[in-house]
């Protein structure tokens, strides 16, 4: 049984807390390994690993943190399959659905290999009588991510390779419940010629996470989970007086008019719904036909569907949906459909109780259908996070755009139209950060951002793309003047170039 240990330093170490967690196979049930646990010691032993190895890294020229980034991208593809095999290992996902994660990956540290254009500043010259004025962006220091179990790698790589492009160093507190997939990042980045110190790992729980929040000299925390861990995050962390971008959880909508071509629309809910078992932040939890008409045949071709999902383990290369992560999630799902029943909520399609043949003692849950669910329902407010789509009946496109309006969370929505006229004033008028048009997960590429509106989101700026760009450096402006000779005496009045 292996044993997932903290890196600082470039050294993997046990720190001193003697405490560890089990790590478990979602497929089998089964104890695969444990991670050591740790808590401020931990952290500050990796923080001072990153300040010492912080101002060799911020001199380090943009291009060659570029080329760096080419290196890893390159070891990245070269070891996709195994950087697969572990998510899946300890998430349960397919082993397709971990390649997809892989690639997004990817696209963001594709990103960072052209820091040396999204580093560049701005020059005036004159900007008053023998005086030039330059603009630049100067990494922070130290910054530190805390990553959810969901996304094990991608998370994470969402934010290391343009922390670290940016000039700072990093310390990683990855989720305990699949943590291997953090220190294989690490051998990534080592192998892709990264010093040491640069990058650190440290595992735990909350007391791991207050560490990071309170520690003083760590300048800056990006944060992926749910709402109230994300403002809980948020709010600790600039009482701290760091920088903060908390993403937190969702309730997506997809709207379906009564134009919308239904077998493409249906698939689409299909993979957005059950795709990673409904373990994403991005996947669409509430189905919003548009009359009765459409959403009686709506129905009609989804059940059949959720009926016919494949479930099974990632070494099943037909299977379309693996396990939950944990027994303890699987049953807190269980307990949300079982709610949503009892609010009136119709069962079309119950994953309950799903057994596997040879995985019998699995995290597994079926997909499950609900219809008539209404928005005073807890299966309809709360985010299940589990494989569990809901229809929500609407009798007309302005009373669903309402509901999804008055919905705290803003992440993602998508709407399912052949009207250009609706789409356009759907993409303009809908209050959410993610907006899809005929697509059901609009994940926006790496040289976008990615970023929900309301409760979904905690700080001001999304995560990659540009947008990380600004969270990982600060602004400083110059103004110089060079001696010509000539001399004016004091000024008192206030400066003007003019």
């Amino acid at each position: 049984m292996k044993t997932i240990s903290h890196i600082i330093g470039g050294l993997q170490t046990a720190g001193g807390s003697g405490q560890t967690q089990a790590v478990y196979n979602p497929a089998t049930g089964e104890q695969t390994g444990e991670v050591v646990l740790g808590g401020a010691d931990e952290v500050d032993a990796a923080v001072d690993a990153a300040k010492a190895a912080f101002a060799g890294w911020s001199e380090t020229s943009p291009a060659k943190r570029a080329k760096m980034m080419f290196a890893l991208r390159e070891v990245m593809r070269q070891r996709a399959d195994e950087i697969a095999s572990t998510i899946s290992m300890e998430h349960g996902k397919t082993h397709d659905d971990a390649l997809g994660e892989v690639t997004r990956a990817l696209e963001v540290v594709e990103f960072a290999a052209g820091i040396p254009s999204h580093l560049q500043g701005d020059f005036s010259r004159e900007v008053g009588p023998g005086i030039d004025s330059f603009v630049e962006r100067q990494a922070l220091g130290v910054v530190a991510g805390i990553t959810p179990f969901n996304f094990p790698s991608m998370v994470p790589l969402w934010m290391i390779p343009m922390a670290l492009a940016c000039g700072n160093t990093f310390v990683l507190k990855p989720s305990e419940r699949d943590p291997s997939s953090a220190n294989l990042i690490f051998d990534l980045f080592r192998e892709a010629g990264l010093p040491d110190g640069v990058l650190n790992v440290v595992h735990g729980g909350k007391t791991a996470v207050d560490a990071v929040l309170d520690h003083k000299d760590i300048s800056a925390v990006s944060f992926v989970g749910s709402t109230p861990i994300a403002e809980y995050v948020y709010t600790r962390g600039c009482a701290a007086g760091k920088r903060v971008q908390a993403l937190g959880g969702a309730k997506n909508h997809m709207i379906i008019m009564p134009d919308a071509d239904l077998d493409q629309a249906a698939d689409a809910l299909m993979g957005a719904g059950f795709g990673s078992a409904g373990e994403r932040c991005m996947a669409i939890s509430v189905a919003v036909p548009i009359g009765e008409e459409t959403a009686n045949a709506l129905v009609d071709k989804l059940k059949p569907r959720v009926e016919a999902l494949k479930i099974g383990p990632s070494t099943d290369a037909s299977a379309e949906m693996g396990p939950i992560i944990t027994a303890e999630a699987r049953d807190r799902i269980a307990n949300c459909i079982a709610a949503g029943a009892a609010e009136g909520a119709k069962v079309l399609v119950d994953g309950r109780g799903l057994k596997l043949q040879g995985y019998e003692n699995g995290f597994w849950m079926g997909g499950t259908l609900l219809d008539h669910v209404t928005k005073d329902m807890s299966v309809y407010k709360e985010e299940i996070f589990g494989p569990v789509l809901s229809v929500l009946r609407a009798r007309d496109y302005s009373q669903a755009v309402d509901l999804i309006n008055a919905h705290e969370y803003g992440n993602g929505t998508a709407i399912f139209t052949r009207d250009g006229d609706a789409a356009r004033d759907f993409a303009k008028r809908i209050q959410v950060g993610m907006v899809g048009i005929n697509v059901p997960i609009p994940v926006p590429v790496a040289y976008h951002s990615f970023g929900g509106w309301k409760r979904s989101i905690f700080g001001a700026h999304g995560i990659y793309g540009k947008e990380a760009v600004h969270f990982y450096t600060r602004l400083k402006t110059v103004t110089a003047r060079w001696p010509n000779g000539i001399r004016s005496g004091a000024q008192f009045t206030f400066p003007s170039m003019g």
